[in-house]
């Protein structure tokens, strides 16, 4: 499912470490702390602003930890890194947690990034409700998520996405919207909702939690359940930071605008406005109900091919 900046966003060097290295109010010298590894999902993106603000301010030094930021490569796979014990800890979409709990991988999340879905249909502005989307071309990029996020958003407007034509068009969404060569497709709206929006593209957005989701926190902290039970003390505080760092980004913007500017390379102007998007539904909580109603959702319509254990998968570490 996370895909959406990798068509917007060239992915240049390879994977580095960015440590702790703040020079904020509250940082604290703690060359003796324990280093904390935390993959990020995809080139750095204004989702990951808490993370560079809890460095850039010293939350993870204050906390007793030296988090360092593992940036992706041309080919981001944070569960890897994780799994791998190249990191302690990574960002991870939702969805591939539950893929990976299903086949009992060794990863649990302990708290979340933000607290609403992402996925969304975006389409031209004449399409005015998800059934209408009845005998057009929507895109697809071809993994399988695509095609149940159009289902659910569309079944629930009373639609049929059997009456919909799919077209394959990899991870060049915008372009194929902008073209005229699509009418609709399943997107990020954080992402390249934004994106077509500054290019002054008139569209509509029909989020998966407007059409019967749930609220699930799209975007989530994982680590493997080894280092949790060895390294819980450390696991928590680097959470305390990410929640610190989400505040800071609240009620700093321009400093994080400037954090994923020059992490991504992206224009500060998309990133702005990527920020303003996503920072109301920034938040760390775990909520069990929430969890169980999107474990039900992802296997009704067949993201998840069977329900996760909801109570092994996520194990969470504060508020």
């Amino acid at each position: 499912m996370r895909r959406a900046l990798a068509a917007l966003i060239a992915l240049a060097a390879p994977a580095v470490l960015v440590a702790g290295c703040g020079s904020g109010d509250d940082d604290q010298p703690a060359q003796s702390a324990p280093e904390v590894r935390l993959a990020l999902d995809f080139t750095p993106n204004a989702v990951h602003a808490p993370i560079y603000a809890a460095v850039r301010k010293g939350y993870d030094r204050a906390a007793g930890v030296r988090l360092a930021i593992r940036e992706p490569g041309a080919s981001p796979d944070s569960l890897k890194d994780v799994l791998s014990g190249a990191a302690d800890m990574g960002i991870l979409d939702i969805h591939d947690l539950g893929l990976a709990a299903v086949k009992g991988k060794d990863v649990v999340a302990v708290a979340a990034l933000v607290q609403r879905p992402l996925a969304a249909i975006v389409a031209k502005r004449e399409v005015r409700r998800p059934r209408d989307l009845e005998g057009r071309r929507v895109g697809v990029s071809g993994l399988p998520s695509d095609p149940a996020v159009l289902d659910a958003v569309m079944r629930d407007d009373g639609g049929d996405a059997g009456a919909v034509r799919q077209v394959t068009i990899g991870f060049t969404a915008v372009q194929s919207l902008i073209s005229g060569r699509i009418d609709a497709v399943p997107v990020f709206w954080n992402a390249e909702g934004v994106a077509l929006r500054r290019r002054g593209v008139p569209v509509r957005e029909f989020r998966v939690d407007d059409y019967g989701a749930p609220r699930y926190p799209e975007v989530v902290v994982v680590t493997r359940r080894s280092t949790l039970e060895r390294r819980r003390k450390d696991i928590a505080a680097v959470v305390g930071a990410l929640r610190r760092g989400i505040a800071d980004v609240r009620a700093h913007p321009a400093p994080a605008v400037a954090d994923i500017t020059r992490a991504s390379g992206s224009p500060a102007s998309l990133v702005r406005a990527q920020l303003a998007a996503v920072s109301p539904i920034l938040g760390t909580r775990l909520r069990p109900a929430v969890l169980h109603a999107w474990a039900r959702w992802d296997t009704e319509f067949g993201i998840l091919p069977r329900r996760p254990d909801v109570a092994r998968t996520f194990v969470p570490l504060g508020g």
